[in-house]
């Protein structure tokens, strides 16, 4: 418990910085246009570049599963079993595909480290990687909820708001 709870500062810690980052670089990019009349082109290519990461990296590693949008009209009308039967099916489906489509992402990402951005020459690699963690995540996710489905917890009915 305590290395996730560690795990978990990390992450969130990280997307705090790159979200930090891209605010600062985003004010930067304000000041130097409006300010100086003096528009910089690294400014815009690093805040599109951070706010890929800042969204795919708090997907994969900071939001947790149940504050994720969800459409539970169903899942709170039915009994517990079939719950479970829901649960399993639907993160099946999601982690199996996502599992599937990893390698092929992977493939694609270090493909794409022969290109950079057109300003900074930042390799693609590294812009889309939090894709594939993202990818990753959603088939640890996927397998976590399966295992705990199958011990029949986490299948409560719950109100969102």
């Amino acid at each position: 418990m305590r290395l996730a709870r560690w795990l978990r500062g990390a992450a969130n810690a990280l997307g705090g910085a790159l979200f930090l980052t891209l605010f600062a670089v985003f004010v930067i990019q304000i000041a130097a246009r409006f300010g100086f009349n003096k528009p910089l082109a690294w400014t815009d290519e690093a805040a599109v570049i951070l706010y890929v990461w800042v969204i795919l990296w708090a997907a994969a590693a900071m939001v947790p599963e149940r504050e994720h949008v969800a459409f539970d009209l169903l899942w709170n009308s039915v009994s517990r079993r079939t719950r479970q039967a829901m649960q399993i099916a639907g993160n099946l489906m999601i982690g199996g595909l996502a599992l599937a489509a990893l390698p092929a992402s992977w493939d694609y990402v270090h493909f794409m480290r022969r290109e950079g951005t057109p300003v900074l020459d930042v390799p693609f690699m590294w812009v889309f990687l939090p894709f594939v963690l993202l990818m990753a995540a959603l088939v640890l996710r996927a397998a976590w909820a399966i295992w705990n489905a199958v011990r029949g917890t986490g299948l409560e009915a719950e109100l969102r708001v």
